[in-house]
């Protein structure tokens, strides 16, 4: 992979990562549809999105360091009893959305990274990833009032309950196929348990903490029995900060975007993900 390609890939991985139209997808279609000569399936190009993830993952800290202080500070009991309270209980909901993603990378990760070489299963499952957000979109415009209005409206993280959690924490775990967008099925969950979008966006960043620092340990330790040589971790440090600078200003950007659309704002995302998964199966000789 030359530094070009990784700078690319780098800034395709910070605009999709938050943008529910799965970041991994695109990082196995790309290299397939520019005929990109390296293998995909190699064993250095995993860790090196991992890089890209733990880059992306710095950014939503930075976007949300006011959530995480708030939080934090509360747990400590820097703002009262209440806050602390209410803190505790926030990362008690975190840990268990995370919980499901955790245990299912883990005992099916071998599943999963056959598919990081292979472009059309990608392509079938950006498909389905676009499919998912029309059908929830569509879901949640029937549970709302008859009267036109939302479905408890303002409801804030700490509302949700341990079951809504785990709800949307076994919605992560179909991000664990390549071309499933993770933000995409966390905040699908949370619109099917009555969160409004901009909320359901700003549960699913919090919860990417975690399971990004999670992966990325993990990848780390296996690192120690692949052969990177210094060239790649200069490389993939290069590509992470481009990466996390791009995903920084496409935070912006989507959490306005959500805040000020709040119905059927999945479907712009829907139809891209459909389009570009249908055309990379027509042009990579796929069943179409």
């Amino acid at each position: 992979m030359s530094l070009l390609q990784a700078l690319i890939i780098a800034i395709l991985q910070g605009a999709t990562e938050l943008f529910p139209v799965s970041s991994l997808g695109h990082a196995v279609l790309l290299p397939a549809l520019l005929h990109w000569p390296f293998d995909e399936s190699d064993p250095t190009f995993l860790p090196f999105l991992v890089m890209l993830h733990l880059g992306t993952s710095v950014a939503l800290f930075v976007f949300f360091w006011r959530d995480w202080a708030a939080i934090i500070g509360g747990a400590l009991g820097l703002h009262g009893r209440r806050y602390r309270l209410e803190s505790f209980r926030i990362l008690f909901l975190l840990a268990i959305a995370t919980v499901p993603a955790v245990l299912c990378g883990g005992l099916f990760e071998h599943l999963f990274r056959r598919l990081f070489g292979s472009p059309l299963p990608v392509a079938g499952l950006l498909v389905a990833n676009g499919v998912m957000l029309l059908i929830v979109e569509r879901l949640r415009s029937r549970i709302s009032p008859q009267r036109g209005e939302e479905p408890e409206a303002g409801r804030p993280i700490a509302s949700l309950t341990a079951r809504d959690a785990l709800f949307i924490g076994l919605f992560q775990c179909l991000a664990l196929f390549p071309g499933m967008s993770r933000s995409g099925a966390t905040i699908a969950g949370g619109l099917l348990r009555g969160l409004h979008h901009d909320v359901a966006a700003r549960f699913s960043f919090l919860m990417a903490e975690p399971i990004i620092l999670a992966a990325t340990a993990h990848q780390i330790l296996k690192m120690r029995h692949v052969p990177v040589t210094h060239e790649q971790i200069h490389q993939g440090a290069i590509a992470a900060c481009v990466a996390g600078v791009t995903a920084l200003i496409c935070t912006a950007i989507l959490m306005r975007y959500f805040s000020q659309h709040e119905k059927w704002a999945l479907a712009p995302f829907a139809y891209y993900c459909i389009l570009l998964g249908l055309g990379s199966l027509v042009y990579l000789g796929g069943i179409l």
